[in-house]
């Protein structure tokens, strides 16, 4: 045992069948590591993390009607959750993200009349109340943007006219059209949460660079800095570097126009 390895815990990939990407399903992705196109750091402490190959994601399961057969079962460095290769019956293959309790050989469909079964999507208003979902669309057509990381689910409380209300994995309540598609079941992986890295140098992997305490800093760096010795912030709360308060202040935008979707506001 070594400082580093003793607090660490890793994935045991059980679960994965396959260990190289599918090549015609994947890209060269650009890391902007916290730079605009001049070059200037605009987001701290990102930057460095190991070469990544992106995974072309089907969010929007739109190749409806077919059924296909999960080939494989396979990691993705850009994501939390597992990813599933799927062969549909005209030979194409896709990769879509592994709902929990998917295996290899399992049949998998996306359509109205698809059954209800996990990995099956299916539009909001032919499922059954109180469905887990993931992977739901927010504009019909434009693919699954909520409840995609792993372990999340989401659950289908209503249908009232023209919308379907949904309880997110955060606990706010909002209606989203009923034309959408959502996909059944839970985000596999769910253990992801539970994964303790251990030391720095794993965090560095994953493209995040140190962070350094206001406190330590020098007042021309951030408001909490200087003072003789381990100074208190001299201020009512902490603030940003620029001033702004840092804990507990709401940061979305007033008067959204998604806001006359939300039944009831997340917690946090």
């Amino acid at each position: 045992m070594t400082p580093g390895t003793r607090e660490a815990s890793v994935s045991d990939f059980a679960d994965i069948t396959k260990s190289k990407p599918e090549k015609s399903l994947t890209k060269y992705k650009h890391r902007k590591k916290g730079r605009n196109n001049r070059g200037v750091i605009t987001s701290r402490r990102r930057g460095g993390g190991h070469k990544r190959l992106y995974r072309q994601i089907d969010f929007r399961r739109d190749k409806r009607n077919m059924p296909a057969t999960v080939e494989a079962i396979e990691y993705d460095p850009n994501r939390n959750a597992r990813i599933a290769l799927v062969v549909y019956e005209d030979g194409e293959k896709r990769y879509i993200l592994c709902p929990d309790g998917l295996k290899v050989g399992a049949s998998i469909i996306a359509g109205p009349d698809s059954p209800f079964e996990t990995g099956n999507a299916l539009p909001l208003s032919n499922m059954p109340l109180g469905s887990e979902i993931h992977n739901i669309e927010l504009l019909p057509g434009r693919g699954g943007q909520m409840v995609r990381s792993a372990g999340a689910a989401a659950q289908l409380v209503a249908k009232e006219g023209d919308y379907v209300t949904i309880k997110l994995p955060s606990k706010e309540v909002r209606m989203v059209r009923r034309e959408c598609y959502a996909t059944l079941g839970r985000v596999g992986n769910a253990e992801a949460r539970n994964l303790s890295l251990g030391k720095a140098g794993r965090m560095r992997h994953l493209g995040r660079r140190p962070q350094v305490r206001g406190s330590a800093m020098n007042p021309v760096d951030h408001p909490h800095g200087g003072g003789e010795g381990r100074a208190p912030i001299g201020r009512s709360g902490p603030v940003t570097p620029w001033g702004k308060p840092a804990l507990g202040r709401k940061t979305r935008k007033k008067n959204k126009p998604s806001d006359r979707f939300i039944i009831r506001r997340r917690n946090a």
